[in-house]
């Protein structure tokens, strides 16, 4: 699927095999975009724990990927959104070394330091929304205090 400046797609997460379409996805729309080696690895890093995350906590959903033109310095946009049960505490599922013993084990926490920008929406019964960006050739960002 080629992605244009600017342009969106929208993968369905509603099985193992979705979770490899994402990944190959983020890596291909990446690479377009200018994104080198290492920032494709942690972008797809971050889509692949996330997509598993929508997947096994809520029950499936979707990543939208948005790519930003920013002239010298482009950048992606993944949204990974569903209807499950939500996040009841954000703050512990956020924490450095907190996982529910499925996925990379690297957590949310994990996945945000890989990215740009990282937010999180989610409450108990009402899905959670997770985006993130990055940008070409940007530095990485500090790590946040806990």
């Amino acid at each position: 699927m080629h992605t244009a400046a600017g342009s969106q797609a929208r993968l369905p997460i509603r099985s193992d095999m979705d979770l490899v379409w994402v990944r190959q996805h983020v890596r291909q729309t990446a690479a377009q975009l200018g994104f080198g080696l290492v920032d494709q690895t942690k972008l797809v890093t971050a889509a692949s724990e996330l997509a598993r995350n929508t997947l096994v906590y809520g029950g499936g959903g979707t990543m939208e990927t948005e790519s930003l033109p920013g002239g010298a310095t482009p950048g992606l946009r993944l949204t990974f959104s569903d209807e499950g049960p939500g996040i009841p505490d954000l703050e512990q599922a956020l924490s450095d070394g907190f996982t529910s013993g499925e996925g990379l084990g690297m957590g949310l926490g994990g996945a945000r330091r890989l990215v740009h920008e990282f937010s999180i929406d989610s409450s108990p019964g009402a899905g959670t929304t997770v985006r993130v960006a990055s940008w070409v050739g940007r530095p990485p960002r500090p790590r946040e205090e806990a």
